[in-house]
């Protein structure tokens, strides 16, 4: 017998290979902080945009053999005539459990379609505190995850994101 995601168990026909499967286990902050340095000067209504700047990166470690802990790190900052306006740095994190995938697809599952099931929250956190902090909320557009994952695949890799 097998699962296929939260539902009820299916039965798989002898000799019959597994379907692959992905589950979420949790979802959590791991590391979150928000700061406007220059409050409350900064929350002055002015008609100049400010420059917004985002950087995305994403992270895997193996827990063990079939799960997975994916951290999602948005970095962020609002800038106007050279002042900071506000800033932001939040790990948003889940617990992914990965069994029958194909080995050769296994790391672009879990740099790709998790991070995506993971932004929308983390999307949410980021424009809630912005908001709480006296500004605008910042809507963050769509991302790209499997540009963002070329781009990482052609850096040399780094600890975090190595799969073991």
């Amino acid at each position: 017998m097998s699962t296929v995601g939260n539902s009820e168990p299916v039965q798989v026909p002898v000799g019959a290979q597994p379907l692959p499967q992905l589950n979420i286990l949790s979802q959590y902050i791991k590391n979150f902080s928000f700061r406007s340095p220059d409050a409350p000067r900064s929350l002055a209504p002015d008609q100049v945009q400010p420059a917004i700047q985002i950087q995305i990166n994403v992270a895997v470690q193996q827990l063990a053999e079939t799960e997975y802990e994916i951290s999602l790190k948005l970095d962020g900052k609002a800038e106007r005539a050279g002042k900071l306006l506000f800033a932001f740095d939040l790990t948003f994190a889940g617990l992914f459990r990965a069994r029958n995938m194909p080995k050769d697809s296994m790391q672009s599952v879990l740099m790709i379609e998790c991070p995506r099931l993971l932004f929308p929250f983390a999307r949410e956190i980021v424009a809630n505190a912005v908001r709480n902090g006296g500004f605008p909320p910042l809507l963050l557009g769509p991302v790209d995850f499997v540009a963002l994952y070329q781009k990482q695949t052609q850096q040399p890799p780094q600890a975090t994101t190595a799969l073991g």
